[in-house]
């Protein structure tokens, strides 16, 4: 199933710290304003924003969701990111 984007423009840095810590991701490490969240399956995602309610650009919100995190539609609805 494909990932409908347009749903999930207005996601903030916070909002995907949140959603990543509720699927299992531990943050091990922050350098500056780059956090490092990693799941037990072996998956990483390194978050870089200067202030919580900052959004991504959307080719960084698909690489943090589809690449990275390696999330689903279902696991973005799961998650409550889905607007």
């Amino acid at each position: 199933m494909s990932i409908d984007y347009s749903r999930i423009r207005t996601l903030t840095g916070r909002q995907i710290a949140i959603a990543l810590i509720k699927d299992g991701f531990e943050l091990k490490r922050q350098r500056g304003s780059h956090r490092r969240y990693v799941h037990p399956d072996g998956r990483r995602v390194t978050l870089a924003f200067h202030h919580r309610g900052d959004t991504f650009p959307m080719r960084t919100l698909k690489s943090i969701i589809g690449e990275k995190a390696k999330w689903t539609q279902d696991d973005l609805d799961r998650l409550g990111l889905l607007a």
